[in-house]
């Protein structure tokens, strides 16, 4: 169409995130967001409304793209937990280790910003922390492991799995890192009922 710029929307919702990642919510302005996806400010508006709006399309694109890898990892988890549970963590070691991406981790770095977010991205930052901890819960839970200790052990995997993410924009070696995966495995290994 004549007179009017084309862009790939991926590319652009990529480069946002990216961005939000990287910076957080309150420290990326619009300016900040124009000049990582390349479009001017009246573009992005247009094409995507607001800052909040935009984070929010990001928020739920990263929630997306390793959900589905975390789905995944899980998937092995009525046959063989403790795989799983590895597997699970990997995801996450393998994204903190990649240096095309920032460190830590979107949906944390959103949850620790609420008191800045609107409440329908603080909502949507609750949600997405809180779906991966009924991810974690429903793998368990297919391991034959009780309702009380599934649900325990979930949310105790959602800190580690957070703090993942913390310590390595803290600078953590990937070998500390993967210590404390190793501590969690093993606890769970003494909590996950006996297989037949």
């Amino acid at each position: 169409m004549a007179g009017k710029e084309q862009f790939d929307v991926d590319t652009a919702l990529d480069a946002a995130m990216l961005q939000f990642w990287r910076a957080g919510y309150a420290d990326t302005p619009i300016d900040d967001l124009s000049r990582a996806t390349g479009l001017n400010r009246s573009s992005i508006h247009s094409s995507f409304g607001d800052k909040d709006t935009l984070s929010l399309r990001c928020l739920d694109r990263y929630a997306t793209r390793y959900g589905q890898q975390y789905d995944a990892a899980l998937s092995c988890a009525a046959c063989d937990p403790l795989a799983a549970v590895r597997a699970f963590f990997t995801v996450t070691l393998e994204r903190v280790a990649d240096p095309q991406l920032p460190d830590g981790c979107l949906i944390a770095q959103s949850v620790m910003a609420i008191p800045v977010l609107s409440p329908a991205a603080a909502q949507q930052a609750r949600q997405s922390l809180g779906l991966q901890r009924l991810r974690r819960r429903a793998a368990l839970e297919a391991a034959r492991m009780s309702d009380v200790e599934a649900g325990a052990f979930a949310v105790h995997a959602a800190a580690v799995n957070q703090s993942l993410a913390v310590m390595s924009r803290a600078g953590a070696s990937p070998a500390e890192l993967l210590a404390v995966v190793g501590v969690t495995v093993a606890a769970l290994s003494k909590v996950l009922p006996a297989r037949e």
